[in-house]
């Protein structure tokens, strides 16, 4: 699984011209699922990224995580961050999970983090997005399930 968390001040999605989710402050999530993922797996990156300390305390120094700053989430499903370009120079994505699953560990995230008491919105699983943010920092952070302890 993979995550690119980008640390917003605001961002937004829409679909066919409407939106569909829209952040304040908080983490812009781009998820990638590959086909051995599980539910076990998302929730150690759940709380990796729910823990992370990447806003600005008082002194400007990363010291704030989002509960601190009483952030939300834009959870967005992401195939594509299992794009091989080893060889050629069309992308293949066979290595990301295919829908049925990859919507069930998508949906299964946006859950947890909800009961976690965290503000989600969220893309539309499938769909042609245009997503738009205000990167602060500009901070970004990506995390691979193959290097989490």
């Amino acid at each position: 699984m993979r995550f690119v968390i980008q640390v917003v001040s605001e961002a937004s999605v829409k679909v066919d011209g409407d939106i569909k989710g829209e952040i304040g402050r908080g983490f812009l999530t781009l998820i990638g699922i590959a086909p051995d993922d599980t539910k076990e797996i998302a929730d150690k990156m759940i709380k990796k990224m729910l823990g992370l300390r990447i806003f600005a305390d008082e002194n400007g120094k990363t010291n704030l995580a989002l509960k601190d700053v009483e952030g939300s989430l834009l959870l967005i499903s992401q195939f594509t961050l299992y794009a091989d370009c080893r060889h050629g120079n069309r992308p293949s994505f066979t290595k990301a999970a295919g829908p049925e699953p990859a919507n069930e560990l998508y949906e299964y995230i946006i859950t947890r983090c909800r009961e976690q008491g965290y503000p989600v919105e969220k893309g539309v699983f499938g769909a042609d997005m245009k997503v738009s943010l205000i990167n602060d920092g500009p901070f970004t952070i990506i995390l691979d399930s193959n290097e989490l302890a």
